[in-house]
C-alpha cells in the first residue's frame, strides 16, 4: 500500500522493544536456573514474549489508510480493501475486568462475497481507537 497521502499506525515501538528485551532477558533466567520448574517457566516466558514482539516487529504498520483504501498487517501478510468494499468502520466499546475497552471493528468484503471482521485494540494502533477513527473520517470526509 502506498502510503505516501495516507496514515498508519503500528504498536508502540517501546513495548515492541521491551518484549524483544524481556523474552532475552527470560530465556538466561531459565539457561541459569537450578530447578527443572524453574527453567520451564522461564522458556514459556521467553516464547510468550518472544512471539509477542514478533508480532509486533513484522507486522507493522499494523493499521493504514490512504485515499485508496485500507490495509492490516498481520504476520503472515497484509489484506487490503478498497473504500467500495469497506462496509463499516467503527468503535464499540466492550467491559472487561471492570474497563471499558474500545476496539476498532473493521467490516470488509472480500473478492468472493465473504465479509471479514477485523477487531483492532490500543496495541495494535499504538493509539485511542477513537483518535484514529476520527483521523480516518476526517481524511475520509465521512
Amino acid at each position: 500500500m502506498d502510503n505516501s497521502c495516507g496514515q498508519s499506525w503500528a504498536p508502540p515501538l517501546p513495548l515492541v522493544i521491551a518484549g524483544w528485551a524481556g523474552a532475552g532477558f527470560a530465556l538466561v533466567a531459565a539457561m541459569l536456573a537450578d530447578a527443572p520448574p524453574s527453567r520451564l517457566f522461564g522458556i514459556v516466558a521467553a516464547l510468550f514474549l518472544g512471539a509477542a514482539a514478533l508480532f509486533g516487529s513484522v507486522a507493522r504498520p499494523r493499521f493504514a489508510v490512504d485515499s485508496d483504501g485500507i490495509a492490516v498487517r498481520s504476520l503472515v501478510g497484509a489484506r487490503r480493501w478498497p473504500w467500495s468494499r469497506v462496509h463499516r468502520l467503527r468503535v464499540v466499546r466492550h467491559h472487561r475486568l471492570g474497563r471499558d475497552m474500545p476496539m476498532l471493528e473493521l467490516d470488509a468484503i472480500e473478492d468472493d462475497g465473504s465479509e471479514r471482521l477485523v477487531v483492532l485494540g490500543w496495541l495494535d494502533l499504538g493509539a485511542h481507537p477513537d483518535e484514529v477513527l476520527a483521523a480516518v473520517q476526517s481524511a475520509r470526509g465521512f
